[in-house]
């Protein structure tokens, strides 16, 4: 069984976020491996969006995880002996539906990433929709699912944070303030307010009270210059201590390593 919290306190290189051609990847698993072999990474895990109950172009079929299993099952056989490779999920939460469900629960998987994509409308409450893309897509769903209320759909999304938490079935928490980014395009500084950190402060005390591993997702830094958890909120990872990966969340082989490296420097220096 792995065991990720010691993985975590190691020196070697590691992705435990990475999306392939199972999902909205843009490469397949054996040339994300052979591109980790050459590249010194000791551990690889894949983290396909799970099938979900809404249609999303973004999220593996239901009907492809046995194939999705069993190509893993074989390329752990292939390449045993330069890397460690572990199937896994990142599971999205709906009210009805998340990563404690029977489904997830009875998958033979490494471990399972939990993470909020989406929201209800507020137009539509039966309607979930995705609020983790592009800042344009972002915007024009504010103005069509959630009148332009920004501060309810950040509302929401921590909301929808806490219920995953609480209702449990992952061992890694996924990019848990990511929202922040497109909010605070949305309305400059509304990542800073008072009310803003408390919800993010709930979040993260729920995830301590858990023991969750929490992420720090460096996709978009290179872009971006944002990590998911904020800097800002280092500070708190340095004070608590709670078990930390440092994931790129890879949608390109060559971008395995993306940021990783940054983050772990800015944490040794807090």
């Amino acid at each position: 069984m792995i065991d990720l919290r010691e993985i975590s306190t190691s020196t070697s290189r590691y992705n435990f976020h990475t999306h392939t051609q199972y999902c909205d990847g843009r490469d397949t698993i054996e040339n994300f491996v052979k591109h980790a072999v050459d590249a010194g990474f000791k551990h690889l895990g894949f983290s396909p969006h799970s099938p979900v109950i809404v249609e999303s172009p973004c999220n593996m079929k239901i009907e492809d995880v046995e194939k999705y299993l069993n190509e893993m099952n074989h390329l752990k056989s292939v390449y045993c002996d330069r890397i460690h490779l572990y199937a896994a999920m990142e599971i999205d939460y709906f009210d009805n539906w998340g990563p404690s469900n029977d489904f997830f629960v009875s998958l033979p998987l490494d471990y399972r990433i939990g993470s909020i994509h989406f929201i209800p409308s507020f137009v539509n409450e039966e309607e979930y929709v995705d609020i983790d893309g592009n800042f344009e897509s972002f915007r024009n769903k504010m103005n069509l699912h959630f009148n332009n209320d920004i501060r309810g759909v950040v509302e929401s999304y921590y909301k929808q944070s806490l219920k995953m938490i609480e209702a449990g079935g992952f061992d890694i928490i996924g990019h848990f303030d990511k929202i922040g980014y497109n909010a605070s395009l949305f309305q400059r500084g509304i990542d800073e307010e008072e009310w803003y950190l408390k919800l993010v402060r709930n979040v993260f005390d729920a995830i301590l009270d858990k023991d969750y591993i929490i992420e720090i997702n460096t996709k978009a830094y290179e872009q971006f210059n944002r990590f998911f958890p904020s800097e800002r909120l280092f500070t708190w990872i340095k004070q608590y201590k709670p078990h930390v990966l440092i994931n790129s969340d890879s949608h390109f082989p060559h971008l395995l390593n993306s940021g990783r490296e940054s983050a772990m420097h800015i944490l040794n220096n807090i």
